[in-house]
């Protein structure tokens, strides 16, 4: 427990509740005193809050994302493979509190067993220390192993939408600029981007270029339904 608070970076008040975090049910069921509870009620409550204080993230430091990529994002974010790469650098499998049949059948390297536990490490986090203690967990431990790599992926629409066409010959595509608002400082453009002549998307951004990128990703959600 003392070496888990060391690599987390965070002593708990209530240790209970770190203790709590990394009991699985089988353990839990096989308790004759009936004394431990299972982390099942604080994974629970650390999948919303993992969801929520990720969302802030995405929202604080990427103000140019539009609503409907910023949810894409946060999905890779919360997704299993994110929450392993946490376990694997805790070690989350070799703190785990088992049950006989679970331990015997490799349980301490399912991706379920772990990824679960990550998440109820982050409620009792939040539980014992407040959205500052589990924001500071979610940012070293879980944001840091996909954010480049999937804002890297997901940021040029404009090829994505220009390989779509292409599998059909004969296409042509276009972005115009409907609008132009705001002082020098704070521009704002919106872009269409025309199919064959006929609007398939629309995008605004603090330049023309986002707005394009935009437009772009709107269209590839019309098409793509």
């Amino acid at each position: 427990m003392k070496e888990l608070e060391q690599k987390i970076g965070y002593k708990f008040v209530d240790a209970k509740l770190l203790e709590t975090a990394l009991t699985h049910s089988s353990y839990a069921n096989e308790d004759k005193h009936k004394s431990r509870s299972s982390n099942e009620r604080l994974e629970f409550l650390g999948d919303s809050v993992l969801g929520m204080l990720v969302t802030e993230f995405l929202y604080e430091n990427f103000p140019a994302l539009p609503e409907g990529r910023m949810t894409r994002i946060r999905a890779e974010l919360v997704c299993e493979q994110s929450l392993l790469g946490a376990a694997a650098k805790l070690g989350l499998g070799d703190c785990l509190m088992l049950g006989k049949g679970e331990e015997n059948s490799g349980g301490r390297r399912r991706a379920g067993i772990l990824s679960d536990c990550v998440e109820a490490v982050i409620a009792a986090l939040y539980l014992d220390g407040g959205p500052g203690a589990a924001g500071a967990f979610i940012q070293k431990f879980v944001l840091p192993e996909r954010i480049s790599d999937i804002l890297n992926a997901d940021s040029d629409h404009k090829t994505s939408l220009q390989e779509l066409i292409q599998q059909k010959p004969g296409q042509v595509l276009e972005y115009s600029l409907l609008c132009e608002r705001g002082p020098d400082h704070m521009k704002e453009f919106t872009v269409t981007v025309l199919l064959n002549g006929i609007p398939v998307g629309e995008g605004v951004g603090r330049s023309k270029k986002e707005a394009e990128q935009s437009a772009a990703e709107s269209a590839l959600e019309s098409l793509r339904q």
